[in-house]
C-alpha cells in the first residue's frame, strides 16, 4: 500500500484505498490528484515525495469525500501547497462537517463525526480553469457526489475519481453511494465513450478500457432500482424499504452504513418518483412509497 505506480513518464498514481494521482510539472515540481484518507496518508505521501526530491505545489481534489481529502490539511501545513476543489465540493472541503450533516440530514451525532466521514478542514480554493496547470484538464463527473470531477493529464491519463466501482466492490457491497441517480447514469454513459491511454479509477484497477466496467455499474443501478420498485408493490416507509434492501442484499447495518446506503436509497426513491415509477401517500402521518 502507498506504492508509487508509474503510468507514463509524467504521470503516476499512489496505490492506496482511494488511488492518488501524481503528475510531474517539471524537474522537481509535482501536483497531486486527491490526498488520501487522513493524516497518516499525508505522512506517507510526504515521505514518498521527499525520497525523490519532489516539491508539492498543489492538490487538485476530485470531490470532498473524506477518503479523498483526508491528507489535505497535513500536506498543506507541511509543504505550503495550494488546494483546489470543484464547485460545492470546495465548501465541503473547507467545512468538512457538512458531509456527515448532509448524509444524516441534521446535526450528526458523535458516531458519525470521525475521519471516515469527516476529514480535517483545509484551506481549499475554488477550482477554476486558471487554477489548473497546462498539464491538467478537469473532466466533469457529477452524480456520485455534487460536483465531482476527474482529471486528464497531458499524456492522456484520465483519473476517474469515484464514478466507477470495481466488480469486486459491487459484489461485496452491492449498493454504491450515489447522490443523483439520473446524473450518475449520464456520467457513466459519457465515460463509456471516453478514450485514453490509461484510466485510473479511485476504487477499481487502472485499465486501458473501462467501457465494460461502466456498463456493469449502469446495470447495477437499474437492478437496484427494479428491486426498490418491487419492494414498493405494497406501500412502505423509507425505513421499511431500507430494511429490506439490507436484508435482500445481505448487508450489515451500522451507523455509517445506515447514512451511506440510506442516503443512496433516498436518491433512488427521488429518481423513481421524478420519473413516475413511484408515488407517495401519507397514512397516520407516515410518508409511504408505492409503485405507480
Amino acid at each position: 500500500m502507498f506504492e508509487l505506480v508509474q503510468v507514463t513518464d509524467q504521470t503516476c498514481y499512489i496505490e492506496s484505498p482511494a488511488k492518488i494521482g501524481l503528475v510531474r510539472l517539471g524537474e522537481k515540481d509535482v501536483c497531486l490528484i486527491d490526498s488520501g484518507n487522513g493524516k497518516d496518508a499525508g505522512r506517507r505521501i510526504r515521505r514518498l515525495l521527499d525520497e525523490r526530491g519532489w516539491r508539492l505545489t498543489a492538490i487538485y481534489n476530485t470531490h470532498s469525500n473524506a477518503d479523498h481529502i483526508g491528507g489535505n490539511r497535513y500536506l498543506q501545513a507541511q509543504t505550503g501547497c495550494r488546494v483546489f476543489a470543484p464547485g460545492v465540493e470546495c465548501a465541503f472541503t473547507r467545512r468538512p462537517e457538512l458531509e456527515p450533516a448532509f448524509l444524516y440530514g441534521g446535526y450528526p451525532c458523535r458516531d458519525l463525526r470521525h475521519k471516515f466521514l469527516m476529514a480535517q478542514e483545509s484551506d481549499a480554493e475554488p477550482l477554476t480553469a486558471g487554477a489548473l496547470p497546462e498539464d491538467l484538464e478537469a473532466v466533469e463527473l457529477p452524480g456520485h457526489f455534487f460536483d465531482m470531477v476527474g482529471y486528464r493529464t497531458a499524456d492522456d491519463v484520465v483519473f476517474l475519481a469515484d464514478c466507477l466501482s470495481s466488480r469486486e466492490t459491487l459484489e461485496k457491497y452491492q449498493v454504491s453511494f450515489i447522490y443523483d441517480v439520473a446524473t450518475y447514469l449520464r456520467t457513466l454513459e459519457m465515460v463509456k465513450g471516453l478514450s485514453a491511454q490509461m484510466f485510473v479509477p479511485a476504487h477499481a484497477p487502472a485499465a486501458e478500457d473501462v467501457a465494460g466496467l461502466a456498463q456493469l455499474n449502469i446495470d447495477k443501478v437499474h437492478e437496484i432500482a427494479e428491486k426498490i420498485v418491487g419492494l414498493c408493490a405494497e406501500p412502505r416507509s423509507f425505513e421499511g424499504v431500507l430494511q429490506r434492501v439490507f436484508a435482500d442484499y445481505g448487508l450489515r447495518m451500522t451507523f455509517e452504513q445506515h447514512v451511506l446506503v440510506g442516503s443512496t436509497v433516498r436518491s433512488y426513491l427521488s429518481w423513481l418518483r421524478d420519473t413516475g415509477r413511484l408515488e407517495v401517500e401519507f397514512e397516520d402521518n407516515v410518508l409511504l412509497w408505492r409503485r405507480a
